[in-house]
C-alpha cells in the first residue's frame, strides 16, 4: 500500500500529463510515427523524449502524441510538428538527443530545426 503523500505525488505527476493533453485551436502539436517501421527505427524512444522535454519545460501550449504510419520508412523514426497557422514541419531519423533542440528552437521559438528536417535529408 503507497502512503497519502505517495499517492498524490503520482496524482499530481499523472495531472501534468493529462494537462498535457488537453487540447485548444492555439496549441502547437507534435506527432510522433509509432507504426511497426517507426517502432523498429527507435520512434518510442524519441516519443518518451519529447514528452519527457515539455513536460521538464511545463509547456502548457504544446501536445504530444503518436500516430500510426507517416508513410516515409526509410526515414524512421520520424515527427511532424504542427504549429497553427504555420506550414506542417517534419523531422526525421530523429534520436532521444536531437530533440531537446527541437523543443528549445522550434516548439519555444518558432525557429523550426531546418538540419534535421525531410527536406535536408532528401
Amino acid at each position: 500500500m503507497k502512503s497519502l503523500e505517495e499517492l498524490r505525488a503520482i496524482r499530481e505527476k499523472m495531472q501534468k500529463q493529462i494537462d498535457l493533453r488537453e487540447n485548444s485551436a492555439d496549441d502547437i502539436r507534435v506527432v510522433v510515427g509509432m507504426a511497426t517501421c517507426g517502432i523498429a527505427a527507435g520512434a518510442r524512444p524519441v516519443l518518451t523524449a519529447f514528452l519527457e522535454e515539455v513536460a521538464k519545460r511545463e509547456l502548457k501550449n504544446v501536445t504530444v502524441t503518436q500516430t500510426g504510419c507517416i508513410g516515409v520508412c526509410r526515414l524512421e523514426p520520424i515527427a511532424e510538428v504542427y504549429v497553427p497557422g504555420e506550414e506542417k514541419v517534419t523531422y526525421v531519423k530523429l534520436t532521444p538527443e536531437k530533440v531537446p533542440r527541437i523543443v528549445a528552437e522550434h516548439l519555444v521559438n518558432h525557429s523550426p530545426v531546418t538540419e534535421y528536417t525531410i527536406g535536408a535529408a532528401e
